[in-house]
């Protein structure tokens, strides 16, 4: 008997292990679920609040990864009046881009303005550094990096 009790144990603590990778899968990978999949400030995205930013970028920063999320590159633009974060994007699409950011860069950032952790933010649609235009979402806000390839 005590033998039967712990065959059903080790199953039952086997199925809860083995179950947990699908458990956090759940929420959304896909475009039309809307959900964890294509990342928080995809969901932050609003058309209607985009705007323009000018200015230097005084910090690039990379935001590691939290479980399946890749890392994303974050970076402080300084204009004239304001000095504002800004979200770009995953590291590893940035990495594959042509226009590099850096910190000294003057660029003109597009995007969406939102409150991130009490703080006005940018999740960026595009930019432009020189002759260079870098975009990153489409209009609807949706990442370029994200949509399925033809």
């Amino acid at each position: 008997m005590k033998s039967r009790a712990i065959n059903a144990c080790m199953i039952v603590g086997l199925s809860v292990v083995l179950s947990s990778p699908l458990a956090f899968s759940q929420p959304g990978t896909g475009r039309r679920s809307g959900g964890m999949g294509r990342g928080n400030a995809t969901r932050m995205y609003d058309p209607a609040t985009v705007q323009t930013l000018t200015g230097e970028v005084t910090s690039v920063d990379t935001i590691a990864g939290r479980g399946w999320m890749a890392g994303g590159v974050h970076v402080v633009v300084k204009s004239d009046t304001v000095s504002m974060d800004v979200h770009l994007g995953p590291a590893w699409y940035l990495g594959t881009q042509e226009v590099k950011v850096r910190k000294g860069d003057h660029i003109t950032v597009t995007g969406s303005r939102i409150i991130f952790e009490g703080k006005p933010a940018l999740v960026a649609s595009g930019l432009e550094k020189g002759d260079s235009t870098l975009k990153l979402r489409d209009k609807n806000g949706y990442p370029l990096w994200a949509q399925r390839r033809k």
